[in-house]
């Protein structure tokens, strides 16, 4: 079973190279934050992962967690590392420095996240649903909910959750019936929400749960759904966890994967009610929920990332210990050199380093967005950001499947054995493409708000992004075939938002029959326009002889391969496309 190792020359290569960290920081008012101080901390969070973090994700996934008269008990020694992961100030990264948080880039904490997410994705999917949740709290919140909660949800002495859904209502949230009661200054709640990640846990003295409800005379449909803050502990006169409130978890599930990770029923108001406070104004509360719903699919995206990350890695060392083939002197040689296993190692490889690119640089526009000082600027990056995040989310959770299952082949039948720990990781992926929106749900937004409703325009800007990318690989003599590789692909991004266009506003059926190969189309574009980028970039620093030439020529190598067998997948989701949605229409519900 491999260590986790960061891929830190990587992370710190698209960081500086294809972000453009230091100018970003400056751009954007991040005083005294430059790429020297990222890498320091990328160094350092390397280290949690790998020596306290990553050494726990097997444990978990042994034992899981398990609910007892006092409530969810996670495993062993997760208490202790989440005590020194809070006590390391990794969960204030983010946050305003109003609510005691560290004021950093976006994009960096995303690059640390990634570390938190590969060396033991159940663990970290608890810091990552906090984040979200301050998020929305600082968004929306009054300022009373704001000066009671943040600190110590910033600091990590508290966690947070995010409760959508319902046993009856699944994605459509329209459908759901907890109930909110007006009673003084707060709200009593009741009802039961599903699929809560970290629910319930002893790892801190309070957990403060975002819940969606209704209120009486809430109008029916998403439009009377309401957003409160129901915390496990009600606070005493100081603010401290005083009295246990009316919520619990009931039960948890028994999963494919993620096992250390609780996913939680949870019963609001079993007795009297639980107390819950209002966030922002009534019936606003979906559009709240929507910030971390937003900033969670960009997080589901980088754990596809993590994933892929780990799985190679594991890959690797098996691929290089694994003794097959026997010499002429009979002598034994290890798998790596079969040919067939490189291919797959190097579309593990090449994949995840497209995927990384990808979700930083999406990740770099919610700090250009939130602090543009422009109005067309922020305007400009905000459409960006909504255009890349279904992308981020539904493209590379879904590349994350392929890629730990090749993994396990890699591995032959030992993938199949629990102990190599490949397994792990392929059952630990396929949740990526369900929770915080299913890859389907990704597509949908993608065509409809992100493309039908603005009638191609934000599309259009990247796509003419990447037209420079293609006029910059084809004026370079080595990289002339993947400049033309590219416009081919520009060519199939361009024909299926055209093929949109004209198609949605007469057939119905289309938007929604194509989404998803739409939307694969433009993750694999977005990937061979990243990596055509990181191969100019490589080949400037190999000209100049700066960097680590190796690193820098395994990624010519890399961006080679993508464009050679990865890129040409958008031509078979053009032609997909374009069939529309006629044989997926044509049967009647009986006939399936």
């Amino acid at each position: 079973m491999s260590d986790y190792k960061h891929p830190h020359q990587d992370a710190e290569f698209v960081l500086n190279e294809l972000v453009g960290f230091d100018d970003l920081c400056a751009a954007n008012g991040f005083d005294d934050i430059n790429f020297e101080l990222a890498s320091a901390i990328l160094t350092e969070a390397g280290k949690l992962g790998s020596e306290v973090l990553a050494p726990l994700n097997v444990i978990g996934d042994n034992q899981g967690v398990k609910l007892t008269e006092q409530g969810v008990e996670e495993t062993a020694g997760f208490k202790e590392a989440y005590q020194q992961f809070a006590e390391g100030g990794w969960s204030s990264l983010i946050a305003d420095e109003e609510y005691e948080g560290q004021g950093l880039p976006n994009v960096l904490c995303t690059a640390v996240n990634e570390i938190w997410q590969s060396a033991n994705m159940a663990f970290a999917l608890c810091p990552l649903l906090t984040q979200g949740a301050v998020e929305a709290i600082a968004h929306h919140g009054s300022e009373e909910l704001k000066q009671t909660y943040l600190p110590k949800m910033v600091s990590g002495e508290w966690t947070g959750t995010m409760n959508l859904t319902e046993p009856d209502a699944g994605t459509d949230l329209a459908a759901i019936k907890t109930r909110a009661i007006p009673n003084g200054d707060h709200y009593l709640i009741t009802g039961q929400k599903i699929f809560i990640t970290w629910g319930d846990h002893q790892m801190t003295d309070n957990t403060i749960h975002l819940v969606l409800a209704r209120l009486p005379d809430a109008p029916a449909g998403v439009k009377g759904i309401s957003l409160f803050v129901v915390p496990k502990f009600l606070l005493d006169a100081e603010g401290n966890p005083g009295v246990r409130n009316d919520v619990k978890c009931v039960s948890v599930e028994h999963k494919l994967g993620i096992h250390a990770s609780p996913t939680c029923v949870m019963s609001y108001g079993d007795k009297e009610g639980a107390i819950g406070y209002l966030v922002g104004e009534a019936n606003k509360g979906l559009a709240y929920m929507f910030t971390m719903m937003n900033c969670a699919r960009q997080g589901v995206g980088l754990q596809g990332v993590a994933i892929a990350e780990r799985s190679y890695q594991q890959a690797l060392d098996y691929a290089k210990e694994r003794l097959q083939g026997t010499n002429k002197d009979g002598s034994r040689f290890a798998i790596i050199k079969f040919p067939d296993v490189r291919r797959m190692l190097m579309q593990m490889k090449s994949a995840t380093e497209a995927m990384r690119a990808l979700a930083f640089v999406g990740a770099a526009e919610v700090d250009r967005a939130g602090r543009a000082q422009d109005e067309a600027d922020q305007r400009r990056h905000q459409a960006r950001l909504e255009l890349l995040t279904p992308i981020v989310k539904g493209w590379i959770t879904e590349l994350s499947q392929e890629i730990t299952y090749l993994g396990t082949q890699v591995n032959g039948g030992m993938g199949f054995i629990e102990e190599t720990g490949s397994a792990q990781h392929y059952r630990d992926a396929r949740i990526l493409t369900i929770y915080e929106g299913t890859t389907g749900i990704q597509a949908l937004d993608l065509v409809g708000r992100k493309t039908l409703l603005n009638k191609g325009e934000a599309l259009a800007e990247l796509l003419a992004e990447i037209e420079e990318t293609v006029v910059a690989l084809s004026k370079h003599e080595g990289f002339a075939e993947q400049g033309a590789a590219l416009r081919e692909a520009l060519e199939a991004g361009n024909t299926a938002r055209s093929w949109l266009l004209e198609n949605a506003a007469k057939d119905p059926a289309a938007a929604g029959a194509v989404s998803v190969h739409f939307m694969m189309l433009f993750g694999y574009l977005c990937g061979g326009w990243l990596m055509g980028q990181s191969a100019l970039r490589a080949q400037t620093l190999l000209d100049a002889g700066e960097g680590d030439p190796e690193y820098l020529k395994a990624k010519l190598v890399t961006a080679q391969f993508f464009s050679e067998h990865l890129l040409p997948r958008t031509k078979a989701s053009l032609e997909t496309i374009q069939k529309g949605s006629a044989s997926i229409m044509a049967l009647s519900e009986d006939q399936f």
